[in-house]
C-alpha cells in the first residue's frame, strides 16, 4: 500500500531552539537567505497574568491540492504518490512562479544555482531508510514524521487519536500535511500571526498554459519537417549515386 507521509509539530514540546532548521541547512546546503524549515516566535499575547506565546515551526506542507504544481510552467515541481512535493533541479528554470503560487511562503530561489529550493521531507534520506533530519535533530521530540495511512504509526496516533490539526486558513483548503498539536489558542495564534495568503495564478502562467500546446505542436512539426527534408535529401543523393 502506498504511504501517505505527514509531519506533526507538537507545540507543547517545541522550545524554539531552531535546531531543526540548523540541521536542515547543514544537511542540504540551504542558502543563508532562504529556508526549508524555520522557527518563529509569535510574541506574547493575553492580559497579565494570563499571558501566552508559542513558536511557529514552518516548512512546505506537501498539500493534497498543491497550487505550486499548477504554477510551474516546466513541470519541475513534482508530487510523488506518497504525497511528497519536490522540485527537479534538472528541469527547474528558476522563474519563481511556484514561489508566488505557495500560500505558505515555503519556497525560495537559490541565487547561486538559479533553482527553487524547498523542504522535500528529506526525500533522499527516506530512500535510504532514514528519517527527516529535522525530526532526528529535534532536542525535545516536537517533530514526528511518518505514514498517516498506517494506524500503527505515531503520526496516525497524534492526528486521529490525540487531535493534531491543520492550521486554520480561512478561504484556503489545500489539504496541508503538516499538523499541529497543542492548546487551541496557540494554534489560533500561529494562524493569526502567520496567515496563509491564497495566490492568484500569474498572468505568465496563464499565457504559458495557453501557448504550451501550440508551441509543442509547432516544435513537433519543425522536427517532422526536418526529418522529411533530410529523408528527401538522402533519397536524392542515393538516386544520384545510382545514376
Amino acid at each position: 500500500m502506498t504511504k501517505r507521509y505527514a509531519m506533526v509539530i507538537d507545540l507543547r514540546k517545541c522550545v524554539g531552539c531552531s535546531a531543526c532548521s540548523v540541521a536542515c541547512r547543514s544537511q542540504w546546503g540551504v542558502a543563508d537567505y532562504g529556508s526549508r524549515t524555520w522557527v518563529a516566535a509569535t510574541g506574547i499575547e493575553g492580559t497579565f497574568p494570563d499571558l501566552y506565546q508559542t513558536h511557529y515551526v514552518g516548512q512546505c506542507n506537501h498539500c493534497d491540492d498543491a497550487t505550486c504544481l499548477n504554477e510551474c510552467p516546466t513541470e519541475a515541481t513534482q508530487k510523488d504518490e506518497n504525497g511528497i512535493v519536490w522540485v527537479d533541479p534538472e528541469v527547474c528554470i528558476g522563474c519563481g512562479l511556484c514561489i508566488d503560487g505557495c500560500p505558505y511562503g515555503a519556497r525560495y530561489l537559490n541565487r547561486e544555482t538559479k533553482k527553487v529550493d524547498k523542504c522535500d521531507f528529506c526525500r533522499p534520506r527516506l530512500d535510504q531508510g532514514l528519517q527527516p533530519i529535522c525530526e532526528q535533530t529535534c532536542i525535545s521530540g516536537a517533530k514526528t514524521f511518518g505514514d498517516l495511512g498506517d494506524p500503527k504509526s505515531d503520526v496516525y496516533d497524534l492526528v486521529y487519536r490525540q487531535g493534531a490539526q491543520r492550521l486554520p486558513s480561512p478561504g484556503i483548503d489545500l489539504g496541508p500535511n503538516v499538523y499541529y498539536l497543542g492548546e487551541q489558542r496557540h494554534i489560533d495564534l500561529i494562524a493569526a500571526k502567520f496567515p496563509a495568503i491564497y495566490p492568484e495564478s500569474s498572468k505568465m502562467t496563464k499565457v504559458w498554459k495557453f501557448l504550451k500546446p501550440a508551441l509543442l505542436g509547432a516544435t513537433a512539426l519543425t522536427f517532422t519537417g526536418q526529418a522529411i527534408a533530410m529523408g528527401f535529401q538522402l533519397s536524392k543523393n542515393e538516386d544520384t549515386h545510382t545514376d
